[in-house]
C-alpha cells in the first residue's frame, strides 16, 4: 500500500508557476518546493525573483529556474515556451496562476456596466484566458510524457458566481464583467481539457474566496458577514488544494474544480 508520504513526494518533478512572485504565487511555489519539486517561476518583465529564489534554496534546497513574460503578449509567450522546453528539464504540473485584475484607476474597468471598455474586456480575456489555453496547448506534450502529469487552473468565485453590489458599495473597488467572463471560461477550459487529455494528463482548478489583503473595512465587513467560515481568506489556506492537486494525493482527479472559499458559495 502507498503512504501518504510517498503519495505526496514531488522529488524529481518539476513545475511551472505563473504569476510566481506574487501573493498565492510565492505560496504556490514554497508549497512545492517543500514537498521536493523543482520550479520554474514564470512573472511579468523588472518582476523580482531572487528574493523568492533565494528563500526557496534556503528553506528547502530546491532547485529554481526564473523566466521574465508578459503573457498579455502572444510573442512573449512563444519566447517563454520556447525557453521553457529547450532547457532540458521536462514539466510535470503546470499552474496558471497570473491574472489580469486591474487597477481602480485603470480606464474602462472599476466603472458602471456600459462604461467597460472593449480594450480593457480584450487585456483580461488575453491574460486570463487565453495565455492559459496557449499554455495548456503548447505544454500537453510535455506533460503527457512525464510522471504524475498534471494542470491546475486558477480560477475565483467570480467565474461561478455573480457579484453581489452590496459589498462594494461606498468604496472604490469592483467587479468588472471581464474578470468573471473570463474566470468563468478558465473553469469551463478545465473541465474541456480533462475529457480531452486524459488519461495522460489531469486538469483541475481552485477557485479562491476573498484573500484580505488590507481592503476597505466597510468590505472587509460586508464579506465576512456572508462567508461561513467568518473572515476572508489568507495565502496559507491555499496550500492544502494546491498540494492535493499537484501530488499523487489526488491521481484519480480530473475535471474538478475546488472552491476555496470558505463556504462564500453555499449562500
Amino acid at each position: 500500500m502507498t503512504t501518504l508520504k510517498q503519495l505526496m513526494d514531488l522529488s524529481g518533478r518539476r513545475a511551472l508557476i505563473t504569476g510566481a512572485t506574487g501573493h498565492l504565487g510565492r505560496m504556490m511555489a514554497d508549497t512545492l518546493a517543500e514537498l521536493g519539486a523543482d520550479l520554474l517561476l514564470v512573472d511579468r518583465p523588472g518582476s523580482n525573483f531572487e528574493p523568492l529564489r533565494h528563500e526557496l534554496r534556503e528553506k528547502w534546497q530546491t532547485r529554481s529556474e526564473s523566466l521574465e513574460c508578459d503573457l498579455e503578449s502572444e510573442q512573449e509567450r512563444l519566447a517563454m515556451i520556447s525557453a521553457a522546453k529547450g532547457d532540458g528539464g521536462g514539466l510535470n504540473i503546470l499552474i496558471n496562476n497570473a491574472a489580469f485584475v486591474g487597477t481602480a484607476d485603470l480606464e474602462g474597468w472599476v466603472v458602471p456596466f456600459e462604461e467597460q471598455t472593449l480594450g480593457t474586456w480584450r487585456r483580461a480575456m488575453e491574460v486570463n484566458l487565453t495565455a492559459a489555453f496557449h499554455l495548456c496547448q503548447a505544454f500537453t506534450p510535455s506533460l503527457r510524457a512525464a510522471e504524475g502529469g498534471n494542470i491546475i487552473n486558477i480560477g475565483s468565485i467570480y467565474g461561478e458566481h455573480g457579484p453581489d453590489w452590496r459589498l462594494y458599495e461606498g468604496t472604490s473597488m469592483g467587479n468588472p464583467a471581464a474578470y468573471g467572463a473570463s474566470k468563468g471560461g478558465l473553469i469551463q477550459l478545465t473541465r474541456w481539457l480533462a475529457t480531452t487529455i486524459a488519461p495522460d494528463v489531469r486538469v483541475n482548478a481552485i477557485s479562491p474566496g476573498g484573500v484580505f489583503r488590507d481592503q476597505s473595512k466597510s468590505f472587509v465587513e460586508r464579506y465576512v458577514a456572508r462567508t461561513p467560515m467568518g473572515r476572508m481568506a489568507t495565502e496559507d489556506d491555499f496550500r492544502g488544494a494546491v498540494a492535493f492537486l499537484a501530488s499523487d494525493l489526488s491521481k484519480y482527479v480530473t475535471g474538478q474544480n475546488m472552491a476555496v472559499d470558505g463556504g462564500w458559495g453555499e449562500w
